[in-house]
């Protein structure tokens, strides 16, 4: 029987690549989700963050201790329990040193630590010194008392805490973020008052409610004072589901002329907003705003002036703006993800997340108690043994000097056991003085007592609970402190419109021939007069203002819209429609208009189509432009006009042969888009060379001019009456001489 090809292959094992590449992508993930990115429930830290604190604890460096230099730290660090990259290592140490990004810094810095500008500044470890905070000791001060499981480190040569025995839950207390594969954690800081007082009402109430909770944790506490503006029922949302986000705003107030930011919102540079604002200003976007200057220094960490040009600036609009296009609004995502008592990540709500680490806290205490115990019972065992001893001094002295084994001599004349016996024979003889014996019954005293303390707190569940809500309660005490950002209720910001920014100004927008843009200021510009490049002339202008939209018809029929302001200046030649559009292939522009939104406007063919509609309509809201007027074969699109809704306004169009009809604007619809009806009629055996010249709307204010060649003959609107008839008539001839029409004009 031949061997397999599996079987053939000695010393390694032969598989799949797809199976060994999903197997090592699987325990790489679930490396990176339990060891490095996602904290445990517990202690609220990630590995590296844990080992430092172990490290820095087993150098010596409490709170207490002269700080070392954090290369030492760091060296420690990596080569004890931690074999990655130094700095990373470093960064995790700076992060918790700093009080702008830790509400309670588990670490005390020396030397440049970085700052809320640039948070990555910090000075090398080689310049900086640490030492651990006194708030550190939450997380240590049982970690000797046999609380926690002890695992071998990297190399096998050295053992480190699974997790620290926190007596506060750390996780919600400074937070933190993450992300692993397929999965991010985001848990903001909260005030370790509340935190605790929450605690205390779940110990109380095993059954209260998320809602009841938030009595206490009022929502994340940042260690900046910028104001949290989310609704306190989106807040509620967010901790009953563990997901959501909370916004925060900085704080800023009048200080005369000027505008005073004092706090910013959690990890945002004060350079880069100043950077955002100083932008928008280069841009002549906040024309309210002269100056801009950072007074930030030791005694205002952060205070960024604004000042306005007058005193008669609307600061609440402005700011409103400023929240809405810079950071000085920040949303901050939020997910509970994190890994619970069982080691597997999950995420977890409020109350769960509080639950889940009160289990953990009253099995660190059942540990710790059980752990005094042993050696309580312990010490009660040896002093037992010690008094027999005492009382009968002379005899185990005389067993001492004349056996040569006394230990098992000494076992059966006094029924001790051996490890009585070792404690015996290792006393010294200065223990053995005659007040020796009032110590020892003393001693056997408090620790009876002691023993029947921590049995009874063993054996009672509410004991236990009250053990636990003392000693929270006393540690807030310790370190809590006042709430840093405030929760208000506030309305959502506004950007200001770009047109609201502007400054209203007439202006003349001039489109070219070959679809060449531009504005000039005024109304009093002569646009066929303006130079314009080779080969280039006047297609049409409209006179409008710098805060309007300004709309562009091409040769398709569809439509683009550009606000004033941001056309180029008629100084120059302007730019091509092209580059700001993209048109259909081989369209070109041949009509603009602008006006109010509600504006009313005339459009037509030049095979006598239109309709009216709103300039609204007309805007196009991306470069593609939209669809406006539909064409029949060879139509091309005609100059819009204005077209008044006054009583008494007429639709008065001309042909090329010298037909002109006039009729109620009435008579004509008003349409979103399309063909539109029938405004005068051409024959189609005319259709080839016969087409409408151009379409006005005239006021019983108004006249009409014809142009014919040089000469041009004006209509009053009384005059108009030889030509009036029904939509799609025919409609009268001009005189003979005047049939060679060029365009229209309404005066």
């Amino acid at each position: 029987m031949t061997d397999s090809p599996r079987s053939t292959f000695h010393g390694f094992e032969q598989i799949p690549l797809r199976e060994y590449a999903e197997r090592a992508y699987l325990d790489y993930s679930m490396y990176v989700v339990l060891d490095r990115a996602l904290p445990f429930i517990g202690d609220g830290l990630k590995p590296v963050q844990r080992r430092i604190v172990y490290a820095m604890s087993e150098l010596g460096l409490n709170a207490g201790a002269k700080p070392k230099k954090s290369a030492r730290t760091v060296g420690d660090v990596i080569g004890k329990f931690h074999p990655h990259g130094d700095s990373a290592c470093y960064e995790a140490l700076v992060l918790m040193a700093q009080p702008f990004s830790y509400r309670y810094p588990l670490i005390e810095g020396q030397g440049n630590f970085g700052s809320p500008d640039d948070p990555k500044s910090f000075a090398a470890m080689r310049y900086t010194e640490s030492k651990l905070t006194p708030i550190a000791e939450v997380l240590l001060g049982e970690l000797a008392h046999g609380t926690v499981d002890w695992d071998p480190n990297f190399d096998g040569t050295l053992e480190e805490p699974s997790w620290l025995p926190a007596r506060l839950p750390h996780l919600l207390l400074n937070g933190t973020t993450g992300i692993a594969v397929g999965m991010a954690t985001d848990v903001p800081p909260h005030n370790l008052t509340e935190v605790v007082s929450a605690c205390v009402r779940l110990l109380d109430d095993p059954d209260a409610t998320t809602r009841d909770l938030c009595e206490h944790v009022q929502g994340p506490d940042y260690p900046t004072t910028a104001e949290i503006i989310t609704p306190r029922a989106d807040i509620l949302q967010m901790y009953e589901t563990g997901n959501g986000a909370v916004r925060a705003r900085a704080v800023w107030q009048k200080d005369g002329q000027n505008i005073v930011i004092t706090a910013l919102p959690y990890q945002v540079s004060p350079g880069k907003v100043i950077e955002q604002i100083a932008t928008q200003m280069r841009a002549k976007k906040l024309p309210w705003l002269e100056d801009i200057r950072d007074e930030s220094d030791h005694a205002n960490p952060t205070r960024i002036v604004l000042v306005t040009r007058s005193n008669r600036v609307d600061v609440d609009p402005l700011m409103g703006h400023l929240f809405a296009t810079t950071d000085l609004e920040r949303s901050y995502r939020i997910n509970f993800n994190i890994i619970g008592l069982d080691g597997k990540p999950q995420v977890k709500g409020l109350k769960a997340l509080l639950s889940e680490w009160l289990q953990f806290r009253s099995d660190t205490v059942t540990r710790r108690l059980t752990h005094r115990l042993e050696r309580v019972e312990r010490r009660l065992h040896l002093l037992e043994g010690l008094l027999v001893a005492f009382l009968n001094l002379d005899e185990v002295i005389r067993i001492i000097r004349s056996e040569d084994e006394p230990k098992p001599v000494l076992m059966a004349r006094f029924g001790l056991t051996e490890e009585q016996t070792d404690y015996i024979l290792e006393t010294r003889l200065r223990q053995l003085a005659r007040l020796e014996e009032m110590k020892i019954r003393g001693e056997q005293n408090d620790l009876a007592a002691e023993r029947e303390r921590i049995q009874a707190i063993l054996g009672s569940k509410a004991k236990l609970r009250k053990l636990i809500k003392d000693e929270l309660l006393a540690d807030a005490k310790k370190f809590g402190d006042a709430r840093r950002s405030p929760l208000v209720a506030r309305g959502a910001a506004q950007a200001i419109s770009e047109s609201e920014l502007v400054a209203s100004e007439p202006m003349t927008v001039v489109v070219s021939q070959k679809g060449w843009v531009r504005a000039a200021k005024g109304h009093e510009i002569d646009a066929a007069g303006l130079s314009y490049r080779e080969g280039d002339e006047l297609l049409a202008a409209v006179r409008t203002r710098s805060t309007a939209q300004v709309a562009f018809l091409d040769s398709t029929g569809r439509s683009y819209s550009a606000l004033v302001h941001t056309l180029p200046s008629a100084r120059g030649n302007g730019e091509p429609l092209t580059g700001r559009f993209s048109p259909p292939s081989g369209a070109s522009f041949q009509a603009i208009a602008s006006g109010d939104a509600e504006q009313t406007f005339l459009l037509a063919t030049s095979h006598g189509y239109g309709f009216v509609t709103k300039f609204d309509n007309l805007v196009g809201r991306n470069k593609a432009g939209k669809a406006m007027l539909s064409l029949t074969p060879n139509a091309e699109v005609l100059q819009p006009a204005v077209a008044p809704t006054t009583k008494g306004a007429r639709v008065v169009a001309a042909t090329s042969a010298g037909h002109v009809l006039a009729f109620p604007i009435g008579q004509l619809p008003e349409m979103d888009r399309g063909k539109g009806n029938k405004i005068i009629d051409i024959p189609k055996a005319k259709l080839g060379t016969e087409r409408v010249v151009d379409v006005v709307v005239v006021t019983p204010e108004q006249s009409l001019v014809v142009l014919s060649g040089s000469r041009s003959m004006t209509l009053s609107y009384k005059d108009l009456e030889s030509y009036m008839g029904q939509r799609a008539a025919r409609g009268g001839l001009l005189p003979r001489g005047w049939q060679k029409v060029e365009g229209l004009l309404v005066e």
